[in-house]
Parts: C-alpha cells; structure tokens; sequence
C-alpha cells in the first residue's frame, strides 16, 4: 500500500485532531520512563509520519524518526527541526542503534513481518533499553465496534491484547501496560482517557517494556 497524501485524506483526515498535545504529553511520560536514567536519551520513534511526538520531546534528547510515507516523511522534515528523520520500506531500518528508546504508536498493526520486526527492535535497543507501543485491540467488550469502525485497510493484525502482552515472552520484559478510551467526537472533540482498572476493557492499550539484559 502506497501510504501518500490520499492514504492520510481518505483514512486520517484528523490527523492533527485526533493526536492533541494532552495525548502527546502521555506519550511523552511513557518515553521518559523508558529513558529513565539516561542523561541524554536516544529514541527512535516507528512509524513516526509527520513527527509530532518527536516535536514534544526535549530537543535535547537525540532524536531520529522513521516512517513508510515519503510524504509524511516530507512534512516532518519541514516541520520539525533537530530530528534525523529518514523513509523506511518494509523490512528495511536505516538507523542503527544501540537506542535507549524506541516507541511505535499505532504501528505494530501495520507491519507483517512482526517477528523480523521485534528482533531488530531487540537487535538495536541498548541491555535495559525500553519498548514502548501503543495498539488498538478487538477483544473485550468494544472488540465488535473497533472491528466495524475500523476501515484501514494496512491493518494486518485484528489482535486481542493477550497476544500483545505475549510479546514480552523471550526479550522483553513487561513493566507496565495501561487501557486507553480514544474517539474523536463530534464537534472535533478527541477523547483520550488512560485507565488502568479497566484496562482490559478499552479499544487500545499503551505497553512499556525493557529489553532483558543478555
């Protein structure tokens, strides 16, 4: 899928709406958890399209952003200074680590070689390093109408959130996982509510993992 200006029209045309600075500053306390310690964190953001999250992080930490769309790519480069930003096609990573840090929000879904994903993500992150990922999940009691609103056609994996919590099996370490509400209402309103005590009910989780010392 050619993921261009018409991918983001036809799929995220509130792109901007729908990831508000409240949103990005939760996103932003997951990954300085993860940096925990580091004075001067390297993070690598997955999936990073026009780079807002990385434009809400200290420009002091080292920053480097990767992205499928040429043109989401493109606009991130004009919009946010300071940042190594670079295109990635599938299966391929240009930037090496070791990282402190990589995030990938609403990423996982999107990729099909998982596996070859997450053992680059192991590969490159630092011993003590932190995963940190945010997927939507189509099990529990909203699983029936995240499947009906969801039109995205590069979702290859319609997963419950036990199958992304098994991913800290073998080389992750799970620290903490959270539920997350998210719905853009009408009048251009977006929910975003973080919950842990129903966690295992909402739309989306937010995992925080460390990679397991060798």
């Amino acid at each position: 899928m050619k993921f261009d200006r018409a991918y983001y029209k036809t799929h995220y045309r509130d792109y901007e709406r729908q990831n508000p600075a409240r949103k990005l500053r939760f996103y932003r306390k997951l990954a300085e958890t993860a940096a925990a310690g580091c004075p001067r964190p390297r993070i690598l953001d997955m999936g990073c399209a026009f780079g807002l999250f990385l434009s809400h992080l200290n420009p002091a930490w080292n920053r480097c952003g990767l992205d499928a769309s040429d043109y989401a790519i493109g606009c991130a480069r004009e919009r946010v200074p300071g940042v190594d930003f670079a295109v990635s096609a599938p299966g391929e990573f240009p930037f090496k680590g070791p990282f402190d840090v990589i995030t990938a929000f609403d990423v996982f879904e999107h990729i099909s070689s998982l596996d070859a994903t997450l053992e680059w993500i192991s590969s490159n992150l630092r011993p003590g390093g932190g995963l940190v990922f945010v997927v939507p999940v189509y099990d529990g009691p909203t699983g029936p109408l995240i499947r009906f609103l969801d039109k995205d056609p590069s979702h290859v994996h319609r997963r419950c959130r036990d199958f992304w919590l098994g991913l800290a099996s073998g080389r992750f370490g799970l620290l903490e996982w959270v539920g997350i509400y998210r719905y853009l209402l009408p009048g251009g309103i977006y929910l975003h509510a973080v919950t842990r005590r129903f966690r295992r009910f909402t739309p989306a989780i937010a995992c925080l993992m460390r990679r397991k010392e060798a």
